[in-house]
């Protein structure tokens, strides 16, 4: 049974607040990419992009990575045996671009370490930050994102699950206990 730990609203406001923490602490947001990892991280990167727009009337670029490849814990295996690389849609020149990744959920550290590994394959960036909608802890890496939404303190046995708009048809944020 998932419990509901964040509506809608609540999502909406710690997305805003994100935003002005990337415009206070960047001064200026001429440099800055969005690159979200695959799935929701995308959609939280445009929804970022979206506000900054409203707030600044700046154009970021949102790129998206498909970290696949990079994982350490599994890969896609197609028929012939070779990983899958399910590709990056990085719409500029990274290089020397303050670059901020955006996932939803920050748990191991292992996504992040993999979209790192995914991201300088296609560049050298001035700066990376990481922007994450929840922190669970549990880390496994020593991956600390700059920005967060939520610290919603989890249990190993649980697991956090993101629905947004875009992709689920409604926003909000639930925990849930695993079986077994």
């Amino acid at each position: 049974m998932a419990r509901e730990v964040v509506d809608a609203m609540t999502m909406r406001r710690a997305l805003t607040r994100i935003t002005y923490e990337i415009i206070e602490q960047n001064k200026g947001v001429g440099n800055l990419v969005f690159m979200g990892i695959k799935t929701r991280g995308i959609y939280l990167a445009q929804r970022l992009a979206q506000r900054l727009k409203q707030l600044e009337d700046v154009d970021v670029p949102v790129g998206s990575l498909d970290i696949t490849l990079y994982r350490d814990d599994h890969h896609a295996i197609d028929v012939a045996g070779q990983a899958k690389l399910n590709g990056a849609d990085i719409p500029v020149d990274i290089t020397g671009k303050h670059v901020i990744l955006v996932d939803d959920v920050l748990f191991t550290g292992r996504t992040v370490r993999a979209a790192l590994d995914a991201l300088m394959d296609h560049g050298r960036p001035a700066k990376i930050s990481l922007a994450v909608l929840v922190d669970r802890g549990h880390r496994e890496l020593p991956i600390r994102p700059d920005f967060i939404g939520k610290n919603i303190p989890t249990a190993l046995d649980e697991q956090v699950n993101v629905a947004l708009e875009e992709y689920d048809g409604h926003d909000g944020i639930t925990i849930e206990k695993l079986e077994g």
